[in-house]
């Protein structure tokens, strides 16, 4: 996420519940921005629906949508937690992701179950002189970002080192990719499964090389599974 909204107190927000990829959102809900509390997280009013507060479901993505035409973004986020300021009650919403625009957007991410390798820079190094690398599995990917299920709880905001597997052979395949990646939101999932967590990962790239590379594996990707 790149900082702190830049959305004015007061603001009306259009909000809609999220839907699979493929379908449009109906906004048709109203809320009003109250303030940004950090990179991570803002407040909004409490929609009304049907005369009556919309009660909160941790586990719905909620889509709000602000200014208009061109200039029209998205903000996606889930309710954390409803709180008092004043006399007045907001909800606090954990943001997921910020100012794409909904219909025009081209990073699609793809569902698909990928074998992943991470850690972090500041890891203290083995016997051998290496960073120990921990185990994973992508719950979808695209383009621009990663959502991975792991076993390791990090802060948002933090960079991990992720590689990604090689697919298919020598000759006709990708070879391993490894891609630097920002914790955007962190989720614990429910328990009887591999993982304890699932993240949401936002790529980083120190030049458009490194961004053509993860274009060619992820439209290699695509062509393997069939996406």
């Amino acid at each position: 996420m790149a900082g702190v909204l830049k959305i004015n107190p007061g603001t009306k927000l259009r909000m809609a519940f999220d839907v699979p990829i493929g379908q449009e959102p109906k906004f048709n809900m109203i809320c009003t921005f109250n303030k940004s509390l950090d990179e991570s997280a803002f407040l909004v009013s409490i929609p009304m629906v049907g005369g009556k507060a919309l009660e909160p479901d941790e586990n719905q993505k909620l889509l709000f949508e602000y200014g208009d035409g061109e200039e029209a973004g998205i903000i996606a986020g889930y309710v954390d937690d409803t709180v008092k300021v004043g006399i007045r009650r907001f909800w606090k919403v954990r943001r997921v992701t910020e100012h794409r625009q909904f219909i025009k957007r081209v990073d699609v991410r793809m569902k698909v179950a990928l074998p992943v390798k991470y850690m972090q820079d500041t890891w203290a190094l083995n016997s051998d002189g290496e960073i120990d690398q921990e185990l994973g599995e992508t719950m979808d990917i695209s383009n621009g970002g990663l959502a991975i299920y792991m076993n390791r709880w990090f802060d948002v905001g933090e960079t991990c080192i992720f590689t990604l597997p090689r697919i298919g052979t020598a000759a006709a395949g990708v070879p391993e990719h490894e891609v630097a990646g920002v914790i955007c939101w962190m989720r614990e999932v429910p328990k009887g499964g591999s993982f304890r967590y699932v993240a949401g990962i936002q790529l980083r790239f120190a030049d458009p090389e490194e961004k053509a590379a993860m274009q060619n594996y992820v439209a290699y990707v695509k062509k393997r599974y069939r996406l």
